[in-house]
């Protein structure tokens, strides 16, 4: 992702930055430290917080800003049609499987619409766990997205499935729309 930039009073422009120790992070981490014990005790409380603590600021990272809003009925929506798909294409690859028939795989280009590294990364991972397929690479520079594809007979195949991920991404743009970007003013 780019940097976040703030802008100086003369015009000109520096990082921002962030803290290194994010309150949602130091919880989740501090929940993460307490689930692996089994237990809670006002020890493992504050060994987890020191811990949480420790790791933020070893390995900090910048704030995550998804810009994107939830549309409630779109992504209960997608998340439906997901299902459907995992179900869909775990029979398609059974029936692969146990026809033990010669097959053909191929990689598949599919170049997104969307430019946010957010959309990319939610349909390359929603496209993975979809059984038959798996990415193979993912080029931020062009938002190209290559797949592994089981059972690839012909174009007209690779065609269908490059589609079909074009509507996920559409579906995803429905459910999580990019919200509109604050403009700078200096």
């Amino acid at each position: 992702m780019s940097p976040v930039l703030r802008t100086r009073r003369d015009g000109s422009t520096r990082p921002a930055r962030y803290r290194a120790v994010q309150p949602l992070a130091l919880l989740w981490l501090t929940l993460v430290w307490l689930a692996l014990w089994g237990e809670v005790t006002p020890v493992l409380v504050i060994g987890g917080v020191l811990v949480a603590v420790l790791v933020c600021v070893m390995f900090p990272l910048p704030p995550i800003d998804l810009a994107s809003g939830v549309r409630p009925l779109a992504l209960a929506a997608l998340v439906g049609r997901f299902a459907v798909d995992v179900v869909r294409a775990s029979i398609q690859v059974s029936g692969v499987v146990l026809r033990r028939r010669p097959f053909r795989n191929a990689v598949v280009a599919v170049d997104l619409e969307s430019s946010s590294d957010f959309v990319m990364t939610l349909v390359a991972s929603m496209l993975s766990l979809v059984p038959g397929s798996v990415v193979v690479e993912a080029r931020r520079s062009t938002h190209t997205l290559f797949l592994h594809v089981l059972d690839v007979p012909d174009r007209e195949s690779a065609e269908a499935f490059r589609r079909d991920a074009l509507d996920l991404e559409q579906r995803v743009l429905r459910a999580l729309p990019p919200r509109p970007h604050k403009e700078v003013r200096a």
